[in-house]
């Protein structure tokens, strides 16, 4: 597949760029549609949101990459700013995007729990669409395969990781946007629901691929899938434990 969707002004228009753009053009419609049913959360925070999120997610994701690739960019620094070519790890946008919207609710007063449920469905979303533009950069791929969906990368039929965890990621966001949002009990429910399933799903999907990052011999996205379930996982176990909700209720006390 050419990368490449059309030239403007004599630059090269990237499906990847297009991909990442329309996908987060849809987690903002996503979660706005979400906040209409959430007075708690004024819907302009989603767009002032993103502001913010957008530029600093794209860059923990290159910071988290090249971090993890330094052997190959201590040596080319050059190549650090060339994203047009790939080298986005989600695991650190994800990071990023959480980060913000940890310091962006305690500026506005909101509550952080209930900020992330609004944003999960449409962030996992945008995943799942942002994953094909590592097909058409003819990356993200797994090992040889016969299967008949396999796909040729390089003289070879491998297996197309991209689309596997594009077909995850969609799955998720059909969950949590319209089963689990319509019975919400506690606030933070979304969120963890998004990183045990995220997790689970991506810890399978990375054992195939062959552009593993790795940490000695361990794959990163691994490793950060189990935190990812355990935070999940806590999330759940915190919440049911507290009698009345906690800071994970979903419509605070009225005041005596």
């Amino acid at each position: 597949m050419d990368p490449v969707a059309f030239r403007l002004f004599g630059l090269d228009v990237r499906w990847y760029g297009i991909l990442i753009a329309l996908g987060a053009v849809l987690a903002v419609w996503v979660a706005e549609n979400l906040i209409q049913k959430n007075p708690a959360i004024p819907k302009e925070s989603v767009v002032d949101y993103a502001l913010y999120a957008l530029p600093l997610g794209i860059l923990g994701a290159r910071l988290y990459y090249v971090l993890f690739e330094w052997e190959y960019y201590g040596q080319y620094p050059a190549e650090i700013l060339a994203i047009r070519n790939g080298g986005l790890a989600i695991h650190g946008g994800i990071l990023a995007g959480m980060l913000v919207a940890w310091f962006f609710a305690r500026k506005r007063k909101l509550s952080f729990w209930d900020f992330l449920d609004m944003l999960a469905p449409g962030v996992v979303l945008a995943q799942g669409i942002g994953r094909w533009g590592n097909f058409m950069n003819g990356e993200a791929h797994g090992g040889p395969t016969d299967l008949p969906w396999a796909i040729q990368v390089g003289g070879e039929m491998v297996h197309p990781t991209f689309l596997y965890e594009s077909i995850l990621d969609v799955g998720i966001f059909l969950f949590l946007f319209f089963v689990l949002a319509k019975r919400r009990k506690f606030r933070g429910q979304l969120a963890a629901w998004y990183l045990i399933l995220y997790g689970i799903g991506r810890f399978c999907i990375e054992g195939l691929r062959t552009d593993s990052l790795y940490i000695g011999p361990l794959r990163t996205a691994q490793l950060v899938s189990i935190l990812g379930i355990l935070f999940g996982l806590a999330i759940l176990y915190v919440a049911s434990k507290k009698k009345d909700g906690g800071d994970y209720r979903l419509i605070d006390k009225k005041p005596s």
